[in-house]
């Protein structure tokens, strides 16, 4: 057998070198003489046949040919690079005998120019209406030699946005690629939406659409969102998990308790016998709290289906000194909402629409990244308002203004920021904001503006004509318990009962309306006002100049205050417990 397969194998060698080497007088010859190919171009292989040597040859530099030469029988790749322009390009590969040039066969190349293109890898994408922040994009190559805008309908801006991208063009009209980012928004309503996104050359480039060969669209659908029914138990619920997913909120574990809405941490829910309560409340969320966040972005837009709510709080949200965050237009819609908490959550701005939670009594905006006190907080805007909080809006601390290249810093740092001349304005109108019966405003009796990065003095108002004097009615109104000193001191806030504004930069004298004010002695003075901290833009010490060292100024004059602090009218500690 062994004998009987090596004859065979010796027939087909010996077949294989006749096919090839019949003669000494065989002519050189090839499989193919022409070659036709697309503008990407591409590698042909030939086959030469000859009883002698060879070697091959291009007429152009974009064909090469491999090996170049050769002898008998071989198989040669022709390599054909992509074409550089929009016109058709040809070319010859000779293919000649060593001893005899005058010998030799020709292969005809003709390669098709470049179509002007704009092709896509996905020109159909499919999304999910909702993903965390960083994870709402989708990336999309674009193959190109020409240089495009990408044209997104006016009313698909709103969810779609593409980052900024570079298409290098340094290859003639070879296409290049690049990938370009789609960033997407969630969809909040329960049908699907479409985008259809178009890639159109850009008007410099002398290309118009007609004259491409292919130019792909880009379609995005996007799922809708679960219906969440608005007014009902059930949307509550919906939406309270929905928020706490898209705040990613640590502690949360409202969807795998199992627990009924009832028995969830930080919500409370409506039930007879509550202030306010009616019978279409029942049930549903009147109080919830989320905190220990991890969000870039504005209050989740489920929140406009707690229509019941009558206070929500939001804070703790990680990194919050690096973001520059808005509330969102979603909490706006909540108009009967009474008390309302966004701290420590990366604010900068309230949306233009937040004006509209004309209900609310009680807003606390503390430490967030305000450059600005919101001149929309204002009487006008929220006459029901009579708690306002925005202590410690800094991003960092900075100890000494006037040795500082840091910007965007917060602290309410642009109200009252040196000019050259003199410092800004404070925000006066906050120590105007007055109870006004027949205006329905119910005016503060708290305001709290600690740890910010205030400057110059505090306002006096003695030139202020719109400020009036304490009268001989608030006196009487007072049942006896305001002085008569008070006829020649600044009527500003009477009704504050808890002022704080300690830890900025101020400096200047305090003014008699705050050394009089008839709640000074409960708001904790030394410690909640006259402590400032640090120096100002002109390298002040901050603090005041004519700081009491304590209160006998004031007991002197409020000779009928039972105090605080357990000191009776003679200046003797009281130990009646009366």
């Amino acid at each position: 057998m062994k004998i009987l397969n090596y004859i065979v194998l010796s027939l087909l060698v010996a077949s294989a070198w006749v096919g090839c080497n019949n003669s000494e007088s065989l002519v050189l010859d090839i499989d193919n003489n022409s070659i036709e190919i697309d503008a990407a171009g591409g590698t042909r292989s030939i086959k030469v046949s000859s009883s002698d040597n060879w070697v091959a040859s291009a007429s152009v530099p974009w064909v090469t040919v491999t090996p170049a030469n050769g002898y008998g029988c071989r198989e040669c790749r022709i390599v054909i690079d992509s074409a550089l322009t929009t016109e058709v390009r040809t070319g010859v590969v000779r293919i000649a005998k060593t001893e005899n040039s005058s010998e030799f066969k020709e292969i005809s190349i003709r390669q098709d120019g470049v179509d002007y293109s704009i092709t896509l890898d996905k020109p159909e994408v499919s999304i999910d209406n909702f993903a965390t922040l960083d994870d709402r994009h989708l990336d999309i190559k674009v193959l190109s030699n020409v240089d495009f805008d990408i044209k997104i309908p006016d009313n698909v801006t709103s969810w779609v946005r593409a980052d900024d991208y570079d298409l290098t063009l340094d290859r003639g009209v070879r296409p290049r690629e690049v990938t370009i980012r789609f960033n997407w928004g969630i969809n909040s309503v329960p049908q699907e939406r479409i985008a259809e996104i178009e890639f159109v050359p850009k008007e410099e480039s002398g290309i118009t659409s007609d004259m491409l060969a292919r130019n792909d669209k880009l379609t995005i659908r996007q799922n809708a969102a679960e219906e969440i029914k608005r007014g009902t138990r059930e949307g509550d619920s919906v939406a309270l998990l929905g928020m706490a997913r898209t705040l990613e909120v640590w502690s949360s574990s409202w969807e795998s308790s199992g627990e009924r809405m009832e028995n969830w941490d930080n919500v409370v829910l409506w039930e007879e016998g509550m202030d306010g309560y009616v019978d279409s409340l029942k049930g549903r969320v009147k109080y919830a709290r989320f905190y220990m966040l991890s969000t870039k972005e504005g209050i989740p837009y489920e929140v406009q289906y707690l229509t019941g709510a009558e206070e929500l709080q939001f804070y703790s949200n990680v990194n919050t000194f690096q973001l520059s965050l808005s509330t969102g237009e979603y909490i706006c819609k909540l108009e009967h909402l009474k008390r309302l908490t966004i701290g420590a959550y990366g604010l900068t701005e309230l949306h233009e629409d937040f004006k509209n939670l004309k209900d609310l009594e009680y807003l606390d905006l503390g430490s967030n990244n305000f450059q600005t006190v919101p001149d929309m907080i204002n009487p006008q805007n929220f006459p029901k308002l009579h708690v306002f909080k925005m202590p410690n809006n800094q991003r960092k601390l900075i100890y000494d203004l006037s040795n500082n290249m840091a910007t965007d810093f917060g602290g309410f740092y642009d109200e009252t920021a040196y000019d050259g001349e003199r410092f800004g304005r404070f925000p006066e109108w906050l120590l105007k904001w007055t109870a006004d019966e027949k205006n329905g405003v119910a005016g503060l009796d708290t305001l709290v503006l600690s740890v910010n990065y205030l400057q110059g003095s505090i306002p006096s108002f003695e030139d202020d004509n719109t400020v009036g004097y304490y009268t001989e009615q608030d006196i009487i109104n007072s049942a006896d318990t305001l002085p008569r000193k008070m006829l020649t001191v600044k009527r500003v806030m009477p009704q504050l009962k808890m002022f704080t504004i300690n830890l900025n930069r101020l400096t200047g004298e305090l003014p008699e309306w705050l050394l009089y004010h008839p709640s000074l002695d409960w708001w904790d003075p030394s410690t909640l006002i006259f402590t400032q901290e640090g120096k100002d833009e002109l390298g002040n010490l901050a603090g005041f100049s004519n700081q009491p060292a304590n209160l006998n100024y004031y007991y002197e004059v409020y000779t009928k205050k039972k105090f605080a602090n357990g000191v009776g009218d003679d200046g003797e500690t009281d130990t009646s417990g009366k």
